[in-house]
């Protein structure tokens, strides 16, 4: 559940509303495809049983169809406007979440409720958009809207770094956290395209704080232009840029290797150093 000075950037009701209308499109899914596949793979070097998995608010079933083999029946959780994961302590022993993370208010209370549902030595593996995203967007929309409408309207919530998500979860009670990077780069005839696939993700603007009056046709025929102008490729064709950070932790466990205590190490690096200085 969110804490109450969690800050609210999101609108959740707005996101689920607009998952269940991309669903109704036809979902746009190459990029949960994309994850889903790499999350089996991460997994499947992952030298250990699970026997209750869930997966933590990934929209579509995706997720769990890749995970099945491996898994077998994986129960999908929705956290809803509130942020409450409803799982008993210790319930699970992976948690796994795709591409849903980032739209969550208060990261670190979703993080201390997953740790909390794993049982000691459970793994959380999950992957969310980082603040690279729609990079080339979001640059052609600021210039169109401060040409034409005199301001940029809010239409990215700040995103936290790799050192930042490690932080996080070991704040959240984590062991052992890992973090990196994969940035993917997808091609588009031009932004009007993107902007149809991000609808069908159901990946459009929900921060709390977006302008709520109608974009301007010709603000969108300026930024679209400008797009084009700046993200080309010499074939004609847009850039748009996906980057996605993936997290991996576990519950702590006696069992897991555990750093030396200061002043525990039997020999100092003063002595090392020594010995290796010519004489």
């Amino acid at each position: 559940m969110s804490s109450p000075q969690a800050p609210k950037l999101f609108d959740r009701a707005l996101l689920a509303a607009r998952q269940r209308r991309a669903r109704a499109l036809g979902p746009a899914t190459f990029l949960l495809d994309r994850v889903a596949e790499e999350m089996a793979e991460r997994l499947h070097a992952v030298l250990r049983d699970f026997s209750a998995a869930a997966d933590i608010a990934t929209p579509g079933d995706e997720l769990r169809a890749a995970l099945q083999d491996r898994l077998g029946e994986v129960a999908a959780i929705d956290l809803g406007a509130d942020e409450r994961l409803p799982l008993a302590e210790g319930a699970i022993d992976l948690a796994v979440s795709a591409l849903a993370l980032q739209f969550v208010n208060d990261l670190p209370g979703v993080l201390a409720q997953i740790r909390r549902a794993l049982k000691p030595d459970g793994l959380l593996l999950a992957v969310l958009t980082g603040g690279d995203t729609l990079t080339e967007l979001r640059h052609a929309f600021a210039t169109a809207e401060s040409e034409l409408d005199g301001g940029v309207s809010p239409r990215v919530a700040p995103a936290a770094d790799l050192r930042d998500l490690g932080a996080l979860l070991q704040r959240a009670g984590f062991a052992l956290p890992v973090t990196d990077v994969d940035r993917i780069v997808v091609r588009y005839d031009n932004a009007l395209a993107l902007m149809q696939d991000l609808r069908r993700m159901g990946a459009t603007n929900v921060l709390v704080e977006r302008r709520r009056t109608p974009l301007r046709r010709a603000t969108l025929l300026r930024m679209v232009e400008i797009y084009g102008e700046r993200f080309a490729d010499p074939d004609g064709r847009i850039r748009a840029t996906f980057e996605l950070v993936w997290l991996s932790a576990w519950s702590p466990h006696e069992s897991q290797q555990q750093p030396l205590k200061p002043g525990s190490a039997k020999a100092s690096l003063a002595d090392a150093v020594k010995r290796m200085m010519p004489k």
